[in-house]
C-alpha cells in the first residue's frame, strides 16, 4: 500500500443557493503509486440516501398506480352506511375523510401549477437552477402521504376513543389545537429535524428529501415512509388531544391539516410570496417563508448569537427579482382539451412523458370543460416553461386555443390577433427571436407568419417558422440509397421544399393524386429534373413522406415494412404493427439545455421539435433575416449549424408496437 497526498479544491452545495469553496489536503491510501487519475477538483451535491434505512419504501409501492385500491374497504363501508343508515345516524366525520383527501390533492396541485408558472416567468424566483426528469420521477408519488393520512383517519375514526361522530365546530378545540402546535409540536419538530441532519439519519433517510436542490411545493412531502410516520405522530398531537378530550371538530381537523399543507407548499415553492408590508404590520412575529426555511422567529439577541442576515438578504433579492426577459420565445398552442394536463404547469408527471390520451382524464371532464370556457374568456398568451441553453434564456408561451380551432374560418381573425399580440409583446420585451412553432398552420392562416412582418416592417424580433431545419431533418431521415419516395398529404411549405430537394438529388418523388401533382409541377417546373411522377400504385415505394390528411385506408395499402416519415407537426394515428414510423421532425437536445423536465407533446424525453430548435439556432448564429412566408434558408448551412451546437439526429425508428 502507498500513501499519497493531493491538494483538492472542493465545491460543496450547502443549500440550493449557497456554496462553499474549500481547499484541503487529502491523504489517499492506494495499492499503486499511480494517482494521476484522482481528480483535482470535486463538486459535492446533497444526494439520495446512500444507505437506505428500514421502512424507506412505502408499503403499497408494488401496487403502483393501483395503490388507491387499499382505500376501497373504508370507502365502501362509508357508502353502505349512507344507503342503509338513518340520516340522523350518519357519521359526518367518516364521510368527510374522502373529500378532505381530494381537497388536499387539489390544494397541492394548485400550488404546483402556481409555482411552475411563477418560476417560469422569473418573478420573485429564489433559485435560478432548473429541475430535471430525475427529480420529477423521484417526486411522482407525492400523494403517498395523503393516502397514508387517509388510512390513519379511517382507523382513528373507527377505533380511537371519541373518533366518531365529531361535531362540525367547537371553538375551544381550535384554541387548543393552535396552542399545542405553537408549543410542543414546533419544539419537537425542530429537534427531530435537527436529528435528521445527523450523518447517520441523514444518509439513511433525510438525504432523499434534500436530493432536490431546486424545490417545488411537493418536495416538502418527499420523505421515506419512516419519516412520515414520525411526522404524522408529531402533527397528530393536537388532533388526538382534542378528539380524546371531546373538544375536536371537523373544521378544526380539516383546517389544521390544510394549514400544514399550506406551510409546506409555500415553503418549498421556489418564489417569495409574502411581501414586506406583512412583517411591518406584525413586527413582534417575524414570519420568514423561503426555500428550505419555514420558521417563526421572535427578533431577539442572546449574547453573541444573532439572526442569520443571509436569509434577509436572500428574501430581499427574491422580492425584487423582476420578470425574466427571454432571448428566444417559442410560441405554441394546445392540441386537445385534455392536453392542458400535459403542460408543464399541469400535472408534472404527465408532462414528463410523451403525450397520450388516458382514460382517467375523462373523470376530470368538469375541470376540462371549465378550462375550455376560460380559454374563451382569457385571450392572451401565458408562460408555460423556461429553459436555458448556454447564454440564451428561453421561454415557451402558449396561446389558449386548440388544434381544431385553426380549421375554422370564423376563428382565423381571432387567432391571428392573438399571435400578433404575442409578436408585439416579444418585441416590447426585447426578445431576439420568436419561433412560430405550432402557429405555423399554413398559408390560409397567416402565410407562414409573413402577414406580421409586412404589417410591422420595423420588427426587431426575428420571426422563424422552422421550415428550413424541418427540410434538413427530413432529408437526413431518408435512408441512404433510397431512389424513390412517395409524397402524400397536405402540401405545405415544407412538402414543396422537400420535393424540390429530393428531385435535385436525383431521387424520384411519386405522388398519387392529380391535384397534388399539378401543384408540385407548377411550383417546381423544370427544376424537378423529370423526377416528379404520378402513379396509381401504392406498392412501388418503401419510404413514404406523409402529411396531415393521410387516410387510414391509404396507410393500409402500403407494403409491409414501409417506413413512414411525417413532414407535418402532428404524428400519424392508428399505426400498423408491420411498418416503421419516424417521429415528427425533431432532434435530440444537447446536455447544455437546462431545466428540461417535460416532454414536448408526443416526443420522447429531451427530444425537441425542429420548429422549436430553429429559433434557438437563429439566436445562436445571430442570423438577421426573418424565416417566414415562403422563404427557405440554405438547408446545408442550417443543418451544419444544428450539428455544431450539439443537436443530434434521432436513431432509426423501430417497428410499431401499437
Amino acid at each position: 500500500m502507498y500513501l499519497a497526498t493531493l491538494e483538492l479544491e472542493c465545491t460543496i452545495y450547502t443549500t440550493p443557493y449557497t456554496t462553499k469553496q474549500l481547499s484541503f489536503i487529502l491523504v489517499i491510501r492506494s495499492p499503486s503509486k499511480a494517482i494521476s487519475s484522482y481528480p483535482s477538483k470535486l463538486v459535492v451535491y446533497q444526494s439520495m440516501a446512500s444507505e437506505p434505512g428500514i421502512l424507506t419504501n412505502w408499503p403499497w409501492k408494488p401496487l403502483g398506480s393501483f395503490k388507491y385500491i387499499i382505500l376501497a374497504p373504508w370507502i365502501t363501508e362509508s357508502i353502505y352506511s349512507i344507503i342503509v343508515g338513518d340520516e340522523k345516524g350518519w357519521d359526518v366525520f367518516n364521510l368527510t375523510i374522502l373529500p378532505l383527501m381530494l381537497w388536499r390533492m387539489l390544494h397541492s396541485q394548485l400550488w404546483i401549477s402556481l409555482s411552475r408558472y411563477q418560476t417560469a416567468k422569473g418573478t420573485n424566483r429564489i433559485v435560478d437552477k432548473g429541475i430535471e426528469f430525475d427529480q420529477v420521477d423521484r417526486e411522482r408519488n407525492w400523494d403517498d402521504q395523503i393516502l397514508f393520512n387517509a388510512i390513519i383517519f379511517y382507523l382513528g375514526n373507527k377505533y380511537f376513543p371519541g373518533g366518531s361522530h365529531i361535531p362540525i365546530w367547537r371553538t375551544d378545540g381550535v384554541i387548543i389545537t393552535m396552542l399545542l402546535h405553537a408549543g410542543p409540536v414546533e419544539f419537537l419538530y425542530y429537534w427531530f429535524h435537527r436529528a435528521l441532519h445527523h450523518h447517520n439519519l441523514y444518509s439513511r433517510y433525510h438525504s432523499h428529501h434534500h436530493s432536490s436542490i431546486v424545490t417545488e411545493p411537493i418536495t416538502s412531502v418527499i420523505h421515506p415512509f419512516a419519516e412520515h410516520i414520525v411526522y404524522f405522530a408529531l402533527f397528530a398531537i393536537p388532533v388526538s388531544t382534542v378528539v380524546f378530550t371531546g373538544t375536536g371538530s371537523i373544521i378544526d381537523i380539516a383546517g389544521y391539516v390544510t394549514y400544514i399543507d399550506l406551510m409546506n407548499n409555500m415553503g418549498h415553492c421556489n418564489f417569495e410570496l409574502i411581501p414586506n408590508w406583512v412583517f411591518s404590520i406584525f413586527p413582534p412575529l417575524y414570519l420568514k417563508i423561503s426555500n428550505y426555511v419555514i420558521e417563526y422567529k421572535f427578533k431577539y439577541e442572546l449574547g453573541p448569537k444573532k439572526m442569520d442576515k443571509s436569509l434577509d438578504t436572500l428574501y430581499e433579492i427574491s422580492l425584487q427579482r423582476k420578470e425574466e426577459t427571454p432571448n428566444v420565445v417559442h410560441l405554441m398552442h394546445l392540441t386537445t382539451p385534455e392536453s392542458i394536463y400535459h403542460l408543464r404547469v399541469g400535472f408534472a408527471y404527465l408532462a414528463s412523458k410523451p403525450y397520450s390520451s388516458a382514460w382517467y382524464l375523462w373523470l376530470l371532464w368538469p375541470v376540462t370543460l371549465w378550462f375550455m370556457m376560460l380559454t374563451r374568456i382569457y385571450r392572451r398568451t401565458f408562460v408555460v416553461e423556461r429553459n436555458r441553453f448556454r447564454q440564451l434564456r428561453l421561454q415557451t408561451w402558449a396561446i389558449p386555443n386548440f388544434r381544431e380551432q385553426y380549421h375554422l374560418k370564423w376563428q382565423k381573425e381571432s387567432i391571428n390577433n392573438m399571435i400578433e399580440e404575442a409578436v408585439l409583446e416579444a418585441e416590447e420585451k426585447g426578445t431576439s427571436v420568436l419561433s412560430l412553432g405550432l402557429m405555423n398552420q399554413g398559408k390560409e392562416l397567416n402565410r407562414y407568419g409573413e402577414v406580421y412582418v409586412k404589417k410591422h416592417p420595423q420588427l426587431k424580433v426575428k420571426l422563424v417558422d422552422g421550415s428550413s431545419l424541418a427540410v434538413a431533418v427530413l432529408l437526413n431521415s431518408i435512408p441512404k440509397g433510397t431512389t424513390q419516395v412517395l409524397l402524400r398529404g397536405n402540401l405545405t411549405k415544407v412538402a414543396f421544399a422537400v420535393a424540390f430537394s429530393l428531385c435535385q438529388k436525383g431521387i424520384q418523388v411519386t405522388v398519387l393524386r392529380e391535384d397534388e401533382y399539378e401543384k408540385l409541377d407548377k411550383s417546381l417546373g423544370t427544376k424537378s429534373e423529370g423526377k416528379l411522377v404520378i402513379s396509381k400504385s401504392y406498392s412501388s415505394c418503401k419510404v413514404w413522406l406523409v402529411g396531415d390528411d393521410l387516410t387510414e385506408e391509404e396507410q393500409r395499402k402500403a407494403n409491409k415494412g414501409t417506413l413512414f416519415i411525417p413532414f407535418s407537426q402532428f404524428p400519424l394515428k392508428n399505426l400498423r404493427k408491420d411498418c416503421f414510423y419516424h417521429t415528427t421532425p425533431a432532434m435530440q437536445t444537447p446536455k447544455a439545455l437546462e431545466n428540461v423536465d417535460s416532454c414536448e407533446n408526443w416526443l420522447p424525453r429531451r427530444v425537441m421539435s425542429v420548429w422549436r430548435i430553429a429559433g434557438i439556432l437563429h439566436a445562436l448564429e445571430g442570423w438577421e433575416e426573418h424565416e417566414c412566408g415562403y422563404t427557405i434558408s440554405n438547408i446545408d448551412k442550417v443543418w451544419e449549424a444544428c450539428l455544431k451546437h450539439g443537436f443530434q439526429p434521432l436513431t432509426v425508428p423501430t417497428q410499431s408496437k401499437s
